[in-house]
């Protein structure tokens, strides 16, 4: 056991903050949690009592923090995605490392401000690309490095976001307009996806980004005959639309919780009728889903043609039954693929022997994955962190900003191909 955890302070309260920081609870031999920095007093106080540090080690932001002698190795980074360069290069210049959430940097100029920071005072910042981490990536990662199939000739990758969570997040929710959240629907959610693809390149460079997509069914005049613009105020179809707000969360209270209710949050035990009442108020998860006044795309696809000739693609809808990861890899040799959701990853080698076309192996990984956020991925990526921070040798899932350039500036390139209704961008 290592007598020195390393000591880390919170910076935004949130839901991934927190999912981190439990590693502190787990082994408290790897890492202490020692502050908080967020606006919000109860968050503060939930930090506190969690981890039982002293009140003065409460800040209300990045920038009140940064004033104040550095007390602590890292900074843990889970603020919004707009807020993630303001509040990281203060505390990166009074000389913390950082855990720091994906994306990691809303357009070209943030990303290069905030590169340009890490590289002038040398911190360690590593970014949230959890899904590095899940035995079911990691395990595809290490055959493709094997060489198993060759050299990789095309990449594809889907990612279906189930009807809930797209309500939830990016229509009625937090990442549902960009002019609040300075966010697109690929950047806030794919670019955990477009950065899987970047590592399994393997350093090949994209060369061209082109891509296409719309809202097709999130809005106004998709909306049923007669809807209301409140689903538990003034809607005929509160008992019947897939959307309804009383479908999606009344009676399934506790999915998405700490958005759905983070209104309620300071009530010790909030009941359903607090529920209701807060879905008939102000709260945006209670509008008309048709009628939320979103403007992120619902669908989307993406090419990246590669400097070695290779291809890839990713596509993402948003609204389907349930939520799934599928990639598949070709290469010169074979192929892998599988989805995400069932750990089952298939290995297929050509093999032009009498009476064979191939060979198959079928893994299996449920086994190594668990209960944990993103399969186990969440409690690895902080361990892997912490290793990162005492000096270790990087795993082959770590990823430092530098790591997290290409994926960032293909979604950038991407968003900007389908805003222009260009046909490819270059890198």
């Amino acid at each position: 056991m290592c007598a020195n955890p390393i000591t880390a302070i919170i910076v935004g309260g949130g839901h991934r903050s927190f999912t981190y920081a439990e590693l502190a609870l787990k082994c408290p031999d790897k890492l202490k949690i020692v502050g908080i920095a967020d606006p919000n007093p109860y968050r503060c106080e939930k930090a506190r009592k969690m981890f039982g540090f002293p009140a003065e080690n409460c800040f209300s932001n990045a920038q009140e923090l940064a004033l104040v002698p550095k007390f602590a190795d890292a900074v843990i980074n889970g603020t919004m995605d707009h807020q993630h360069v303001e509040t990281a290069i203060p505390l990166l210049e009074a000389g913390y490392d950082m855990l720091l959430e994906k994306p990691f940097a809303v357009n070209m100029e943030e990303l290069e401000k905030l590169v340009g920071t890490v590289e002038k005072y040398g911190n360690k910042v590593m970014i949230c690309h959890v899904l590095r981490y899940t035995p079911f990536y990691l395990a595809i990662k290490k055959r493709v490095l094997a060489g198993e199939i060759g050299d990789v000739i095309s990449i594809n990758m889907f990612e279906h976001v189930s009807y809930h969570h797209a309500s939830t997040s990016y229509v009625r929710g937090k990442w549902g307009r960009k002019e609040e959240c300075k966010t697109s629907m690929l950047l806030a959610k794919c670019c955990h996806d477009l950065d899987i693809m970047m590592w399994m390149m393997s350093g090949d460079k994209p060369k061209t980004v082109s891509s296409c997509g719309s809202i097709f069914q999130f809005k106004p005049e998709m909306a049923p005959e007669g809807a209301g613009t409140k689903c538990l105020v003034d809607c005929p179809h509160v008992d019947s639309c897939i959307y309804s707000a009383k479908r999606i969360y009344i009676d399934h209270p506790d999915r998405w919780e700490f958005y759905v209710w983070s209104a309620l949050e300071d009530l010790e035990n909030a009941t359903i009728e607090d529920k209701i009442n807060l879905l008939k108020g102000d709260s945006p998860y209670g509008k008309c889903i048709y009628k939320s006044g979103n403007d992120v795309v619902d669908h989307q696809s993406v090419m990246v043609n590669f400097e070695s000739g290779a291809t890839g693609t990713h596509n993402m809808i948003a609204g389907a039954a349930r939520p799934m990861r599928r990639i598949e890899i070709v290469g010169t040799k074979g192929e892998i693929y599988g989805e995400f959701e069932n750990n089952d990853i298939h290995i297929l080698k050509i093999n032009p022997d009498p009476d064979k076309e191939f060979d198959e192996e079928v893994v299996n990984l449920a086994a190594f994955a668990n209960t944990c956020g993103h399969g186990g991925g969440d409690l690895a990526l902080a361990e892997d962190f912490v290793n990162y921070i005492r000096g270790g040798e990087p795993s082959v899932s770590c990823t430092s900003i530098f790591d997290s350039v290409a994926g960032h500036k293909t979604v950038f390139l991407a968003d900007m191909s389908r805003e222009n209704s260009s046909a490819a961008m270059k890198y």
